[in-house]
């Protein structure tokens, strides 16, 4: 027998808007949203001809688009719906740039030996799916952020609260990329967030469209290290007359050292919605033309997710510890560090407006209470959101299934869509919309 169905939190006249809304969702408009979005390449710092074409595309639905450039390359779009001044507003918002580039010349042979065809910024169709870089993480996430919004527009929903929607470049974690004459350093680490809010696109309450089928409150923040181990500049053929300290064999040492470490740090800090991790990332020394002689360093970065409940100043301290207990047993070992970046992790509140309206609007859809996804290590733009002061939820689609046009694996993830998915999460985005952007405004 099943459970009877959850009590809806909408009133009868709200119930009537998401279902207009609703109606005129369609999987049609999302894969041309996402095909369009898939085929205007959009690697970190390149990102304006896309936030051109959403500024287009959010100006024809009636939200008053905008491309808003943070230089010649970068750009947000950004958009708005106005209420009448009596509700509290509403941002919807997803990043638009890729996670890798689609260019062999900058991701080959790190990404593989070749780049697949959803690893390139070229749209394929196949039914219910679309294949391209991208076209699920951010793209199929920004298409249906355009879509919920184009759907309440086009149903005339009497808002008292703005509904803005807001498109961003450089939501990935990366630092800016040193290829095609590029040189701005941050163009990265959610630097289009930051600036859409710092230009005066704000709102009362935030949801971000980022991957996994349940609404989320917090997530984790990340610090980078660089890690340098020193060693002496030598000769193969000198090895065994000179003093030899190979930094590179050190190296290996602190990395095994460390991957060890990872998953005890892990266990320490996982509570909540999360479970940070940690990986090295990359290693860097010596010369590959130049193989008879070892460098007099090596250095390596790290990636170490953080809990909403560490601050920076705690997880450096912490790292710092972990190097310590390394060189305590290898004292041959000699080695120095930074930290080189910091972004908190962050919570907003289980109880905010904004995070009630996602789980009641998730609830509404599936039909059970809310189970939320735990051991999260994924860090988004929601970062940067809530530290710029505005309470967010996060909610997505869930993984490809098995009858994708490709089998599932991390790439896969980010490039394939499932439009059906795309919908669901729409109609997502028009309950909490309407939820919170028809109600009268209760504080003053």
């Amino acid at each position: 027998m099943s459970a009877p169905p959850l009590p809806s939190t909408l009133t009868a006249q709200q119930r009537a808007w998401v279902d207009d809304a609703c109606a005129r969702l369609d999987a049609a408009r999302l894969t041309e949203l996402v095909v369009g979005m898939v085929e205007h390449p959009s690697p970190t710092g390149e990102e304006r001809p896309l936030a051109e074409w959403l500024a287009g595309q959010l100006d024809a639905a009636g939200l008053a688009g905008r491309a808003q450039p943070l230089d010649e390359r970068q750009a947000n779009a950004h958009g708005r719906l106005a209420g009448d001044g009596s509700g509290e507003s509403l941002l919807l918002y997803a990043p638009i740039d890729t996670f890798t580039v689609g260019d062999p010349a900058e991701d080959v042979p790190w990404i593989g030996p070749e780049l697949r065809a959803d690893m390139r910024p070229r749209a394929q169709v196949h039914g219910d799916h679309v294949l391209g870089l991208g076209a699920s993480n951010p793209k199929g996430h920004g298409a249906a952020v355009v879509a919920a919004a184009e759907a309440i527009a086009a149903a005339g929903v009497p808002l008292r609260g703005d509904l803005l929607v807001g498109l961003g470049a450089g939501g990935m974690p990366t630092n800016g990329r040193d290829a095609r004459g590029l040189t701005r350093r941050n163009t990265g680490q959610g630097v289009g967030a930051s600036f859409l809010l710092e230009q005066g696109v704000w709102a009362d309450h935030a949801v971000i469209a980022k991957p996994g089928w349940a609404v989320a409150w917090e997530e984790v923040g990340l610090c980078w290290f660089e890690v340098r181990v020193h060693g002496a500049f030598s000769y193969v053929g000198s090895r065994h007359r000179m003093p030899y300290r190979n930094p590179i064999a050190h190296a290996a040492t602190v990395i095994d050292a460390l991957e060890r470490w990872f998953p005890q740090y892990s266990a320490r800090h996982t509570d909540g919605l999360v479970a940070p991790q940690g990986i090295v990332a990359s290693v860097e020394g010596g010369w590959p033309r130049l193989a008879s002689a070892t460098p007099a360093l090596c250095r390596l970065t790290v990636d170490l997710r953080t809990s909403p409940r560490s601050t920076p100043a705690d997880v450096r301290r912490e790292f710092g510890a972990a190097i310590a207990a390394i060189t305590a047993e290898h004292p041959e070992i000699d080695v120095d560090w930074e930290m080189t970046l910091a972004i908190p992790g962050t919570h907003t509140p289980q109880d905010a407006p904004v995070v009630a309206a996602a789980i009641a609007a998730w609830e509404e859809l599936e039909g059970r209470p809310h189970a939320p996804i735990v051991a999260n290590s994924g860090a988004t733009d929601a970062n940067i959101l809530r530290a710029r002061g505005l309470p967010t939820a996060r909610i997505g689609m869930d993984r490809i299934g098995p009858d994708a046009p490709i089998p599932l694996d991390f790439p896969a993830g980010m490039n394939v869509v499932d439009i059906r998915e795309a919908l669901r999460l729409a109609r997502h985005l028009v309950h909490t919309a309407v939820s919170l952007c028809t109600r009268e405004r209760t504080t003053p």
